[in-house]
């Protein structure tokens, strides 16, 4: 073979790699009988563009999610005729929980607790505290606690219309949504004062309602000692205490909450978060 032949036949091969490697995806190539490369109507892999619809097909809007069987319908909060007062369960559980905040003085304060000795508790949240105060939600959020709903302005339900509760409630609703990151499960009547238009909004609204076994009267600051007293002596399986994190001096609370802890995990207590039972 000629060297000028030589030659022209590695141009060939060089120039067919260049082309192997800018249109690879276009097709597959071969080489033909006088050098060239030439391509032939296999794709490499999928449909060759000819093939693809000029419009989105209706597989592709359809998220990822959507594939499989359907979920089924999530189940529907029952209307309650009264709250609910302790949780069922195995052994020695607790719940604890703090109202009225969060407040920026006692709030932490509390967290910090909790977060020491690995507990969550459930906080139920003034939507006029909230609103100025999401940082408090998004850290109860990120350390597991459970954040409920206790109207927005702390009134008593009792003397209000319907649409004065659902108006209490719904704001709260959309406060927690927006720090905490998912709309409240849970709601408290303040004072304990509930009726049935609070049972039927709430349930409306997604939300069951859970009152306490136990009264810390931490809010009449009778001393810390007393409120850890109340504590200790009042403990057993599915008991719901109750404690405040705003609503004036909760600095008794605060120390409280230091003394009685670790003293209910060392007896055996499991300090856990409410769940719902079956209507």
């Amino acid at each position: 073979m000629k060297k000028e032949q030589l030659f022209t036949r590695r141009r060939a091969l060089l120039a067919g790699a260049a082309a192997v490697g800018a249109a690879g995806t276009a097709g597959v190539f071969v080489w033909g009988d006088k050098g060239e490369p030439v391509r032939v109507g296999v794709p490499v892999s999928g449909a060759p563009a000819r093939s693809l619809p000029l419009k989105p097909s209706a597989y592709r809007l359809r998220p990822l999610t959507g594939y499989g069987p359907p979920r089924a319908a999530p189940a529907r909060t029952p209307v309650r005729h009264e709250p609910l007062l302790r949780m069922t369960g195995r052994g020695r559980t607790m719940v604890l929980t703090f109202d009225d905040g969060p407040d920026p003085h006692y709030t932490p304060g509390i967290l910090d607790t909790l977060a020491e000795y690995d507990v969550r508790a459930t906080f139920f949240v003034c939507g006029e505290m909230a609103v100025d105060n999401q940082d408090l939600l998004a850290r109860m959020a990120d350390e597991g606690h459970v954040v409920g709903n206790h109207t927005w302005s702390h009134p008593l339900l009792t003397r209000l219309t319907r649409r004065q509760i659902r108006s209490e409630m719904s704001r709260t609703s959309d406060v927690i949504e927006e720090g905490y990151g998912e709309r409240p499960r849970w709601f408290r009547a303040p004072y304990g004062a509930w009726n049935r238009a609070a049972f039927q909004l709430g349930a409306e609204l997604g939300m069951e309602p859970l009152a306490w076994t136990v009264d810390t009267l931490d809010w009449t600051t009778p001393g810390t000692g007393v409120i850890v007293d109340r504590v200790e002596k009042s403990a057993a399986p599915g008991v719901v205490v109750l404690s405040h994190d705003a609503g004036g001096d909760r600095s008794q609370s605060v120390r409280a909450l230091r003394g009685y802890l670790p003293r209910l995990l060392d007896s055996g207590y499991h300090l856990t978060l409410p769940h719902s039972p079956r209507a």
